[in-house]
């Protein structure tokens, strides 16, 4: 939940969240012991990261930032601001936090943009010129899911905030 008018903020010396608990699901080996493969969801992926996310060694900021990640859905992009407004930080600690995912591409940091809507950094790297590698690869990742990216490096469209 973000900060907003008439909300306080947690205190910083009160204990921070440091668990996440997921139903376990359970599935019966068939009949003939064979491996049943099926595709799997995208919800279920994203349970998946979750729960690695949450098994890490990593700070409860960071687990924050990367769990918020896997909300943003496949073909669409968020911002550093909305982000940070979520989780009543700044866009400069998101940005450190994602630079430091452990997880990627799986727990999607490609799918964070800056606030104007240019690609902004990338694996901790800012470009120059807007071009680089690193953006290049961002930019790769972004048209594959479907983001539509204009001559000049800007996204098109709404950045997603339907943060839970």
């Amino acid at each position: 939940m973000g900060i907003g008018i008439g909300m306080k903020r947690k205190r910083t010396d009160e204990a921070p969240e440091t668990s996440l608990s997921f139903p376990q699901k359970v599935t019966k080996p068939a009949p003939n012991h064979e491996v049943i493969r099926r595709p799997v969801s995208k919800d279920e992926d994203m349970e998946t990261q979750l729960q690695r996310i949450a098994a890490s060694d990593r700070t409860p900021f960071e687990k924050k930032v990367w769990s918020l990640l896997c909300q943003i859905p496949r073909g669409h992009v968020s911002t550093y601001g909305l982000l940070s407004a979520h989780l009543g930080s700044s866009p400069r600690a998101v940005g450190n936090a994602l630079r430091r995912n452990p997880f990627a591409p799986q727990v999607p940091c490609h799918r964070v943009v800056a606030t104007n809507k240019t690609l902004g950094g990338f694996k901790g790297q800012w470009p120059k010129d807007g071009e680089g590698i690193t953006i290049d690869e961002k930019r790769k990742l972004l048209r594959g899911e479907g983001v539509k990216i204009d001559e000049k490096g800007r996204v098109l469209g709404t950045p997603w905030a339907g943060f839970v």
